[in-house]
C-alpha cells in the first residue's frame, strides 16, 4: 500500500463517514425543531444545531443555488449524501484499486 493510499484509507474515508453522520444529524435535528419536538432554545440543542450547521451549510449552499425550489422540500442534503457516496464508492475506490 502506498503512502497516498494509506492517507485515503485512514483519514479521508473516516472523514467522509463523519460528514455523512453530521448531515443526518443536521437533517433530523431540523425536523425535530420544525415539528416542535425539541426546543431550539435549549443550550444542548442549540450547540449541536450550530455545530452541524457550520459544517454542513457551506456544502449545502452551492447545491441549493443549483436546485430549483420544490415547494417546502429541501433536497440538497440528499444530493450531498449522494455525492459523498459517489466519492467514497467510485473515486476513492479507483484511487485505492486502480486496476479494478
Amino acid at each position: 500500500m502506498s503512502f497516498l493510499q494509506a492517507i485515503i484509507v485512514y483519514f479521508v474515508l473516516p472523514l467522509l463517514t463523519l460528514l455523512t453522520i453530521v448531515v443526518f444529524v443536521h437533517v433530523i435535528l431540523s425536523w425535530l425543531v420544525a415539528f416542535n419536538v425539541v426546543n431550539p432554545r435549549n443550550q444542548l440543542v442549540y450547540t449541536i444545531g450550530r455545530m452541524c450547521a457550520s459544517i454542513v451549510e457551506p456544502l449545502l449552499s452551492p447545491i441549493r443555488r443549483i436546485l430549483p425550489p420544490l415547494g417546502g422540500m429541501d433536497l440538497s442534503p440528499i444530493i450531498l449524501l449522494l455525492l459523498i457516496m459517489f466519492i467514497r464508492n467510485y473515486v476513492i475506490a479507483q484511487l485505492i484499486y486502480p486496476n479494478v
